[in-house]
């Protein structure tokens, strides 16, 4: 495991090394082996914090919440601030120290396990840009305080299982807060605004060039950042909306297959149903059979 800073930690600071016959424990067992926290902790206002790895074993993160900061990969050099997310890889050397003026307070964890570098790559590491716009969002905040209460449990086995898998849901959580972050910068998209379009057409059609029209973009260059923030293109997403509409429906009522296809937009049922049938995997009629079993 990669030697923690020994910046003194006050009061109200956190650190926590997982020791190391659990860290034996959470490589072998099924519910964590792929990725579970090595150590973690909080460090608040963290005047004279820095730290030098020519040597990295583990995967680290921090997350800046306050303050400034500064990473140095190589040559390359990058300014920290409040909102920033920090990657640096396993096998990848890197110094990084706190603003003598305003220094940071972070949360970090290092992180091991068979699927770590796959995490990684998720979160949205690339080779020469380790650093990630996450912004300051109070869930990912509590998530960190959630996760860092695993260092008052006694070392539980059950605890730390549960540590390793809210590891892996914080790191989900920061990828949804990072595209948020995206689509709320001046250049980004306006998805709130987009989506709620959608969503208040999901009983019609929409074609590509009213959304770009929102956008004030050219239909292309909006499918495409469209894709790039949420992994779908548009007009995808909003069949995926009509048949999460439809699928309540089956749920939760008793109309017919045709008047559900009417209710999403589709005068043809038989079309409507090829359509559900590739976004599911069945039928509405075998849907509907196989959520009331």
């Amino acid at each position: 495991m990669s030697t923690t800073s020994k910046w003194p930690l006050p009061a109200e600071g956190v650190r926590f090394l997982t020791p190391a016959f659990m860290l034996e424990k959470l490589h072998r067992h099924p519910l964590t082996r792929d990725c579970y926290p090595t150590a973690m902790g909080y460090y608040p206002h963290a005047r004279g914090h820095r730290m030098r790895r020519l040597r990295h074993d583990d995967n680290l993160l921090l997350y800046c919440v306050d303050g400034n900061g500064s990473l140095r990969l190589g040559d390359q050099r990058h300014t920290i601030g409040a909102g920033d997310l920090i990657l640096l890889p396993q096998g990848l050397a890197h110094s990084y120290s706190a603003s003598r003026d305003h220094p940071w307070s972070i949360y970090w964890i290092h992180f091991q396990g068979i699927s770590s570098g796959l995490f990684m790559e998720y979160l949205g590491y690339r080779e020469g840009h380790p650093v990630i716009k996450a912004g300051i969002a109070p869930s990912l905040i509590a998530a960190f305080h959630n996760l860092l209460a695993v260092n008052r449990t006694g070392y539980s086995s059950s605890a730390f299982v549960n540590a390793a898998n809210q590891c892996r849901h914080l790191f989900t959580q920061i990828v949804l807060e990072a595209a948020r972050q995206r689509a709320s910068h001046p250049a980004g998209l306006d998805l709130e605004a987009i989506q709620q379009t959608m969503h208040e057409s999901i009983h019609t059609s929409l074609e590509l060039e009213e959304l770009a029209s929102i956008a004030h973009l050219s239909k292309y260059h909006f499918a495409s950042r469209y894709k790039a923030l949420t992994g779908y293109s548009p007009i995808k997403h909003f069949l995926h909306m009509k048949i999460e509409y439809a699928c309540q429906l089956l749920d939760s009522t008793e109309m017919r297959v045709k008047a559900i296809a009417a209710a999403v937009g589709y005068e043809d049922a038989l079309y409507f149903s090829r359509l559900f049938k590739q976004t599911v995997g069945l039928s509405p009629r075998a849907y509907r059979s196989s959520v009331r079993k």
